[in-house]
């Protein structure tokens, strides 16, 4: 049987609460770390235990991302005013993205192959990790695309032997009799010359 859905509510005993808090903060601190790693996202964590206690994560400037929250939300400054922002503050946006476009263009180096001499083996194993999804994925999508023209061959395949049916009965349709017989015994026979031919290995002359 599977196990019953746990009701969430306060941890009564103290010391049973403290280890839930200090295990669960460990976990969302690592979380935090891996989404910002994985992700190259900007993340800020900050989580104050039962007696006030400040643990904090942040993958950028804490204060920078602060500032950049109450911009996106809104918020006015301490003063009741809009936040301002000044030179430092947009010096630090801009040695931002220039890192974050340096990390890319070093990617992409390395997925072409170059500049990989100062790699570990640990960072080669993962490059490689890497290429070899992109790669199956490649085929993947190859594969597809390969499927989906194939069936449209067919298709049209299946269209044309229909209209050559098609316009085939309309003119056996206007000939006579004797004419239908004649060019069915034409037919026969063309056909048994082929599979003659091709049992034998002769070519049709």
């Amino acid at each position: 049987m599977g196990r019953g859905k746990v009701e969430l509510k306060r941890i009564e005993n103290p010391t049973s609460r403290q280890v839930t808090f200090s295990k669960r903060r460990s976990g969302l601190l690592k979380k935090a770390l891996e989404l910002s790693i994985l992700c190259d996202a900007e993340v800020s964590l900050m989580i104050f235990s039962p007696t006030g206690k400040l643990f904090q994560f942040a993958s950028h400037d804490m204060d920078r991302t602060i500032t950049k929250y109450r911009r996106e939300v809104g918020l006015s400054g301490p003063n009741g005013q809009q936040p301002t922002f000044g030179l430092e503050f947009w010096r630090r946006e801009i040695e931002e993205l220039n890192t974050t476009i340096d990390k890319m263009e070093t990617r992409l180096r390395h997925f072409s192959g170059e500049d990989i001499s100062t790699l570990g083996m640990k960072d080669l194993k993962q490059l490689e990790r890497q290429l070899r999804t992109g790669v199956d994925r490649i085929r993947s999508k190859k594969r597809r695309i390969l499927s989906e023209h194939i069936n449209l061959l067919k298709g049209k395949q299946r269209a044309l032997q229909e209209e050559n049916a098609r316009l085939q009965k309309r003119e056996l349709n206007g000939l006579t009799l004797a004419q239908r017989s004649l060019v069915m015994q034409l037919v026969l026979f063309i056909s048994r010359r082929w599979l003659c031919s091709t049992t034998i290995g002769l070519p049709v002359a």
